[in-house]
């Protein structure tokens, strides 16, 4: 009896990234980046979520050129108030005669904005105290734990709202609060993964080599906790969103006449009845952007962190 016919080899450059044995570090890098890029496009949602991640940075990149009118300036409050979707306005237009949707388009920019500086200013925040506190033990990590605790206590939101109102309202001072109560959860991340490492064998050899402990905090340990990092700082991108919607909602965010979509929101629901595409499209906005975010997240997970997906 034959035996099965042999597997096709891989050819060409998918050979090259595949190859067991990578002749330099970028080849190894690739090929580690091609099979995590495999592993994430076997979940079609994932894909779906990094779609529509992608076409917010686009829409915000090109908002000048997507959108047709003004985000500011309205037109004749006579003949263009609250008018209803069709193919001039396309999401209809506000009570100021202002086009809706060049008003979501426009404020993709501030979301995007808030999302990035708050991941920028919460996660190193978040990670440096969570690496510290696992490292060091002690005292140390008593009083860290403790003053991430009592940040933990409180909702974001109400935590957000608190510091928004002693600092002022605007959308800098939403994105400083929102950052403040967003980096516990980091925190708590990275000092349980320093806690599984700090006793390794490889930490070890760095000891006996004279490393400081600044040197293995930030040279070693860093290192291995931001892949679980990567996956929670993407799965809380929506709840950054729902927190500046809820700010901007609440006149603590963005201030007009700026398009940030929770104040959109806020403005449409006095005409929630009849002119319901008022608060609806930015609405449905944040419903799009969230839940993209939400489904990258869960296939960054996968990648990143197969024991979770397990």
């Amino acid at each position: 009896m034959a035996g099965a016919p042999p597997l096709p080899q891989p050819s060409g450059l998918r050979a090259w990234l595949l190859s067991p044995e990578p002749g330099s570090r970028s080849q190894a890098r690739l090929g580690r980046f091609y099979l995590g890029w495999r592993a994430f496009s076997r979940n079609p949602l994932a894909v779906v979520g990094l779609g529509v991640v992608i076409l917010l940075i686009l829409v915000a990149i090109f908002a000048d050129v997507i959108a047709p009118y003004s985000p500011i300036a309205g037109g004749d409050l006579r003949t263009q108030r609250l008018l209803p979707p069709s193919e001039t306005y396309w999401f209809g237009t506000d009570d100021q005669a202002r086009d809706i949707f060049s008003r979501v388009v426009y404020g993709s920019r501030i979301t995007l904005f808030v999302v990035v500086l708050v991941a920028l200013i919460a996660t190193p925040i978040g990670l440096l105290v969570g690496t510290v506190s696992g490292y060091l033990g002690g005292w140390v990590d008593t009083v860290l734990m403790r003053i991430t605790d009592i940040f933990l206590a409180f909702p974001r939101l109400i935590l957000a709202l608190a510091f928004v109102a002693a600092l002022g309202p605007g959308i800098e001072n939403a994105i400083i609060a929102i950052a403040i109560t967003s980096w516990p959860p980091y925190a708590r991340i990275a000092r349980a993964e320093t806690l599984t490492i700090r006793n390794s064998d490889f930490i070890a050899a760095v000891k006996l080599q004279g490393a400081s402990t600044p040197r293995i905090i930030l040279g070693h340990v860093v290192p291995l906790c931001i892949s679980s990092l990567i996956v929670r700082v993407t799965l809380d991108m929506a709840g950054i969103i729902l927190t500046a919607a809820g700010l901007g909602f609440l006149g603590l965010g963005a201030q007009p006449p700026m398009p940030e979509w929770g104040a959109m929101v806020a403005t449409g629901r006095n005409y929630l009845i009849d002119q319901w595409w008022v608060a609806a499209m930015p609405g449905l906005a944040i419903f799009v952007v969230s839940l993209g975010f939400n489904l990258l997240g869960d296939g960054l997970r996968d990648v990143l962190d197969p024991k979770a997906a397990k």
